[in-house]
């Protein structure tokens, strides 16, 4: 009785057909997938942080983030693309869809021999110039043969993501960050884990992982003939996506860089424990991305959009608030899971925290951008603006304020990446509603 009177009730309805959706069940998926692997990695450097010490963890996140950079401009866009073209033909034309697989297989593989090259002959003076840190030169030459794993096992992460294989999406990276785990506390064990393993076990595990993938995906794809055929679609479209990955990757890590250049290693290593504990909210935005972006694709109408977006944005912020309720919790455990030597992480934690909750509820802006009006390009003008403002805020606020410093800086750069995409979204909404 109590029910049938709700139902009745517009935005009980409505909050009700949202939780319904195919969208929430798969969001749903990935989701538990996507705590279940965050838990995992959060581990691994909760793990590395408390064996290594702050120094030594520093040292590791600084290549760590240099691989993941160098991975992200390396792609060229070629995952979005994967995602945007293989999720719109799959169904509709699947020898088309595996004529993008293989061209962007290709355009990896060619990156992946150009970063070995030109990343083992200048880690050297990477390390000396650009962070007046001998030391890290080797592991730099580590990164950058990460960046081979780190390609190849995206590529498989986003052709699943594409053919909308959610449970094998959620299968491979839990599976790939179990191996890693393991063979950590192996070498624990054996007391061999020092900067240098568990580098090494960082970035060749993914090459495993990538392994596997192909089998789920079948390699027939690559006997599919004439992908030149797709070549000019593929990079008139990549081409902004890549632009704007190029300068949104390096704003996204700036605040590490410039951490790295005027703090101690041990700063940054207590720093870049507060950045791996809040991870979870990214790898969560990634989930509900993963779901939201091929379907955002395949959107018709004006009127669809709305609908679609207004079931997502409730959703991301019911998310939101509801982990706001886990913050008194996490710094109260923060000092126990890395030790007191990291108790310096609590403040940034918490900053950083809020940041990637504006992060979570950006999605349904951003993806409308991307895979509705397939107006990449506005990123690249955003990412711009937004990492010559991180930029200036970081060089400036870390130089006063340290640690804290760089964790304001990434809050502010996620309020005006938030921002601004809005404000750029419900104009062309409310332009085009009135044209129709």
């Amino acid at each position: 009785m109590i029910k049938k009177a709700f139902t009745r009730i517009p935005a009980y309805s409505f909050a009700s057909g949202v939780f319904a959706t195919a969208t929430f069940r798969q969001s749903v998926i990935t989701s538990v997938g996507t705590l279940i692997n965050g838990g995992l990695g959060a581990i691994f450097y909760i793990v590395t942080a408390r064996y290594l010490g702050p120094s030594d963890f520093g040292l590791m996140i600084v290549a760590i983030t240099t691989l993941t950079l160098v991975g992200d401009i390396g792609d060229l866009g070629t995952n979005t693309g994967i995602v945007k073209f293989v999720g719109k033909y799959a169904s509709q034309n699947l020898e088309k869809a595996e004529r993008f697989l293989k061209l962007g297989l290709k355009v990896k593989l060619g990156v992946i021999c150009l970063v070995l090259i030109f990343g083992f002959l200048g880690s050297s003076d990477l390390a000396d110039l650009l962070f007046s840190e001998e030391g890290l030169a080797a592991p730099l030459k580590i990164a950058f043969v990460g960046v081979g794993s780190y390609l190849l096992f995206s590529f498989v992460i986003s052709s699943l993501q594409a053919f909308q294989k959610f449970i094998q999406w959620s299968l491979i990276q839990i599976g790939t960050n179990f191996l890693r785990l393991f063979i950590v506390f192996l070498f624990i064990s054996l007391g061999i884990l020092g900067l240098k393993n568990a580098l090494l076990v960082y970035t060749l595990v993914p090459f495993m992982g990538f392994l596997v993938g192909l089998n789920l995906l079948s390699v027939k794809f690559w006997k599919v003939k004439n992908e030149g055929s797709i070549v000019k679609d593929f990079f008139a479209y990549n081409k902004w996506v890549a632009l704007f990955s190029i300068a949104s990757a390096i704003g996204a890590r700036l605040d590490t860089f410039i951490s790295a250049r005027l703090l101690s290693a041990t700063d940054v290593g207590i720093y870049s424990a507060a950045v791996q504990l809040v991870q979870i909210v990214p790898q969560c935005v990634a989930a509900i991305s993963t779901v939201v972006a091929p379907r955002m694709a395949g959107l018709s109408t004006i009127g669809e959009l709305v609908k679609y977006m207004k079931k997502v944005q409730i959703m991301v912020l019911g998310i939101a608030i509801l982990a706001l309720f886990f913050v008194p919790f996490a710094t109260q455990l923060l000092p126990l899971i890395y030790g007191k030597a990291y108790l310096g992480s609590t403040t940034p934690f918490l900053i950083l925290f809020f940041g990637m909750l504006v992060l979570l509820i950006s999605v349904p802006v951003h993806m409308a951008i991307i895979y509705y009006f397939s107006y990449p390009k506005f990123f690249f003008y955003l990412s711009i603006t937004n990492m010559i403002l991180v930029g200036f805020l970081g060089w400036n606020l870390i130089s006063v304020n340290g640690t804290t410093g760089a964790a304001i800086t990434v809050l502010l750069g996620q309020i005006f990446n938030f921002i601004v995409p809005l404000i750029w979204v419900l104009r062309k909404i409310c332009t085009k509603t009135k044209s129709n």
